[in-house]
């Protein structure tokens, strides 16, 4: 199975090597040169569009920003469609709108390809390990015939339904994963201003009920004040529009997702958006008037 590959940022990078260890011939096209050249020294080939990524693949991977990022890849000028064939696959594993993911799946039909939304969580580290929890839409047949794929790049695999619904699937989870931020901001400020030692205070709490993975991987980096981006804030607030937007069709209120994008939101109005997600704590710290590290 041919693999092509589109956007070697931070998550796409591993990724294609990923593949490439896992014995599958990979063709890359993305914008960082210093990438290519990277990935082309492990085994990659490297295609100048994304027509001609697809003229040379069984599969398409693309992992980009978002749905216009995507949309244009795959069904503008000398993208992937025009490079297609009948039978080839395109899986999204980038995270965008499933409105989008349904229209971009229509026209992809009428060439006779096959398109299957498949977003990931577990960040960078998920990425370079291969561990990445995918939620795949799409054609359950098509699914099984990609788990080869999968597999190369995830440890929790899970068909969630049609089109669309891994989509879905990932903007449920970012629900969850931002207010689970927010709480991590509250407890620890809460903790800073009594003046409790927050390392004593992340090691008690994360043992108990409390316990989550973003506590155990931001609380630290809030308390060190190591604003690093594993998952920037820019792309937070892009998967929490996504989120509201999907609500707003359904009529769900998703009342506390509306606050910590306004936190966001404060946070990259003082230029922190490209930031880590843990800057959250920023905005707490302006609230309270007190800086937990100090």
């Amino acid at each position: 199975m041919n693999i092509g590959f589109i956007g070697l940022g931070n998550m796409g990078r591993p990724m294609a090597r990923n593949l490439l260890s896992g014995g599958f011939a990979v063709t890359v096209y993305g914008r960082r040169k210093l990438v290519i050249d990277e990935l082309v020294a492990a085994g990659a080939s490297a295609a100048e569009s994304p027509r001609e990524v697809a003229e040379r693949s069984d599969v398409v991977i693309t992992m980009l920003p978002d749905s216009p990022d995507v949309k244009s890849v795959v069904v503008g000028p000398d993208g992937v469609l025009e490079g297609s064939r009948p039978g080839m696959v395109v899986i999204d594993m980038s995270t965008i709108s499933p409105a989008v993911t349904r229209e971009i799946a229509e026209i992809a039909a009428t060439r006779g390809v096959k398109y299957l939304d498949a977003p990931v969580s577990g960040g960078v580290s998920g990425a370079e390990a291969g561990t990445l929890s995918i939620m795949v839409g799409g054609d359950e047949q098509v699914y099984e015939k990609c788990l080869p794929v999968f597999n190369a790049l995830g440890k929790n695999i899970n068909y969630m339904g049609g089109t669309g619904m891994g989509q879905t699937a990932k903007l449920c989870n970012q629900v969850i994963c931002v207010l689970n931020i927010e709480a991590v901001c509250e407890g620890l400020m809460l903790g800073a201003k009594a003046g409790l030692d927050l390392e004593k205070l992340l090691s008690v709490v994360t043992a108990g009920a409390a316990g989550s993975w973003m506590l155990s991987n931001l609380g630290p980096k809030m308390v060190e004040r190591d604003f690093e981006p594993g998952f920037k804030v820019a792309l937070q607030q892009k998967d929490i529009r996504l989120a509201l937007a999907a609500a707003d069709e359904l009529k769900v209120p998703l009342p506390g997702v509306s606050i910590v994008s306004q936190l966001f939101r404060s946070v990259e109005a003082v230029g922190m958006g490209e930031r880590g997600t843990q800057a959250l704590i920023t905005a707490l710290e302006k609230l309270a008037e007190h800086e937990i590290g100090a």
